[in-house]
């Protein structure tokens, strides 16, 4: 099932055009993204990101006129806040620390696979889903998003659970675009339904999972369960 309806528009800058259609064949492999503009260099790019402003930017850093960090300060400068996913052959630890200080989110070097991207599309989507709106986060919903490695030793869970379960767990609550049930999480993560329900009771009680009871018209009432927002 459809786990995300909103279009994420996406500004390419690759001064390449080869270069540039891979990409944008590669990044609409991953939906709900959507190629809204791309651009040849860094001016049009700034131009086009200020005029549209789409949700997420990939660009290069070799390029004309003006390169990808030239670029990415001069983005910020004009006030455009959309994320960054630098796909270049640039390895220089400079650049990469410039950038992410600039706030790319990502950084992949040239060649790739269509699977690297994909990992950071997904990861990306998941991050918008569970940063949307108001309320609070909890240190295990932090850590599963930005892949902490919180050592064993310092996460204490009841008996017969395990990080990796939990972390699966989570996951599939944070993309569904409606509250699961126990049997329902048990299906995504290819678990027995009475496992997925201890997983599911553990994080109610830890707050990171609050309960929506459903009442239907025959029968008991089913708990499903949702990210606290």
């Amino acid at each position: 099932m459809s786990r995300q309806s909103e279009t994420l528009d996406v500004l390419l800058i690759e001064d390449d055009p080869m270069v540039q259609e891979v990409n944008r064949q590669f990044i609409e492999r991953v939906p709900p993204f959507k190629v809204q503009d791309v651009a040849s260099n860094g001016r049009e790019g700034v131009a086009l990101a200020v005029q549209h402003t789409p949700q997420l930017i990939i660009i290069d850093v070799y390029m004309p006129e003006l390169n990808g960090v030239e670029t990415l300060k001069l983005l910020r400068a004009n006030g455009v806040q959309a994320d960054v996913i630098a796909i270049t052959a640039s390895k220089e630890k400079e650049t990469i620390r410039t950038m992410y200080q600039y706030g790319v989110i990502d950084y992949i070097i040239k060649p790739f696979k269509f699977e690297r991207l994909q990992h950071a599309l997904d990861k990306y989507r998941t991050y918008r889903t569970t940063v949307s709106g108001d309320g609070e986060l909890s240190q295990i919903q932090l850590d599963e998003l930005f892949g902490a490695a919180v050592p064993a030793g310092n996460k204490v869970l009841p008996k017969g659970l395990n990080e990796q379960t939990l972390n699966q767990v989570l996951h599939v609550l944070q993309s569904a675009p409606h509250p699961l049930s126990a049997e329902e999480a048990a299906e995504e993560i290819g678990a027995a339904r009475v496992t997925a329900r201890r997983y599911l009771e553990y994080l109610q009680k830890e707050g990171s999972v609050v309960i929506d009871i459903q009442y239907g018209t025959v029968g008991r009432p089913v708990n499903r369960y949702r990210i606290k927002s």
